[in-house]
């Protein structure tokens, strides 16, 4: 069985072994390496593998199987060979970060509300942990500052493996039930929890919790939280943001939520203003068309609802009444009648002028291609004049 170093000493960098197999998992590609001790860990525990280097090989990926830790490298390597390993250390120390830093958080939860860690997963993005049970983004919130508490009082983060008397008694939180050695990872009035995963040697060394997402998720709840240098990454991020909104509204720090609200309600009232104006022009046109049975009009600036609203009012009074809205190759319509059924000539209408839509029997909507109201209106009345 691999000897595996990183449980030794998990800042361990380098190391130097010997390989104890070699085969092609991929030829030209790719090669699994078995060695007979190894400071890489291996993907498991909702914990990413580690990355870095076996002599001048790349090593891609590391699994456990069957009890031997596998590293998957893009080089050939001789059995028997001794190669100097190197481990990605940004990447190692960030997931320790993540990892000791969600241990501290579920071990809070467990202490508060009893709920279980039933899903922890270290992504490119953030730290997932799926609870079984409620926790509103409040709770979240005060939960994160207990846990950055326990970081600011630099805790030692132990881990043992106890012997068959201390196990009797011993309580620690654990998604499964563990056969032969229990491996127990152990951070001071935050967390006991079984775990094969590494972790920093001492809470400080987290430098951070914060908490970036709560959602439902099945019976209970996703937190999502990012620690450490991944925290202030992030933290950093959403300054520049900030600051980038600042100058585009003009406010100063501190007022931006005041200025987005107020930005908004003139939004707002620029819209109705709008929509007023594109009811006039509507009504305007609607003027010349109040003597035919088939009545057409297309006027840009009605979009949204106001598109069905004018076409019911042009329907007053005629057969048929199509109304087209907003600008581009492909425009709103709605087609209204309080005669007949629209729909079976919005079918035919969507396939000869490239559109799409339906609705109810006296009024249908959806887009379609831009076309000349005569030859619309000439297409419409064909249409009246053969049912």
């Amino acid at each position: 069985m691999t000897k595996r170093l990183y449980y030794e000493d998990e800042y361990m960098r380098e190391f130097d072994a010997a390989v104890v197999e070699c085969r092609i998992k991929e030829p030209g590609k790719n090669w699994i390496v078995t060695l007979d001790q190894t400071a890489f860990f291996p993907e498991g525990g909702g914990q990413w593998p580690d990355l870095g280097t076996l002599g001048s090989a790349s090593v891609l990926d590391v699994h456990e199987r069957g009890g031997e830790v596998e590293h998957l490298v893009d080089a050939p390597l001789e059995h028997g060979q001794q190669v100097h390993g190197c481990i990605d250390w940004d990447r190692r120390f960030s997931v320790m970060q993540q990892h000791s830093g969600e241990h501290i958080f579920s071990g809070l939860v467990h202490g508060r509300f009893g709920y279980d860690n039933v899903g922890f997963h270290i992504g490119s993005e953030a730290v997932t942990m799926d609870f079984n049970g409620p926790i509103t983004a409040q709770e979240a919130l005060e939960i994160e500052h207990q846990a950055n508490m326990v970081i600011y009082a630099n805790k030692p983060i132990l881990h043992f493996i106890p012997d068959a008397k201390t196990r009797e008694t011993l309580e620690y939180r654990s998604k499964k039930e563990i056969d032969g050695d229990l491996r127990i990872v152990q951070i001071p009035d935050a967390d006991t929890c079984a775990c094969c995963g590494t972790h920093v040697r001492a809470t400080g060394e987290i430098g951070q919790i914060k908490v970036i997402g709560v959602q439902k998720y099945k019976s209970g709840v996703r937190v999502s939280i990012l620690c450490g240098l991944r925290a202030l990454a992030y933290e950093n991020q959403m300054l520049a943001e900030m600051d980038r909104i600042h100058r585009l509204i003009s406010s100063r720090q501190g007022n931006c939520a005041d200025a987005v609200e107020q930005i908004l309600e003139d939004r707002k009232n620029l819209q109705y203003r709008n929509e007023q104006m594109a009811m006039a022009l509507f009504d305007a046109m609607a003027q010349a068309e109040q003597n035919k049975r088939v009545r057409v009009i297309c006027c840009p600036m009605l979009t949204g609802d106001a598109v069905a609203k004018a076409a019911g009012n042009l329907a007053v009074g005629a057969d048929l009444a199509l109304v087209l809205g907003g600008e581009g190759e492909q425009v709103q319509f709605a087609l209204c009648s309080g005669q007949m059924d629209v729909r079976q000539i919005t079918r035919g209408m969507c396939q000869t002028f490239s559109g799409k839509g339906g609705g109810k029997p006296d009024l249908t909507q959806g887009r379609m291609d831009r076309a000349e109201p005569d030859t619309l209106r000439e297409w419409l009345t064909l249409q009246i004049a053969g049912q």
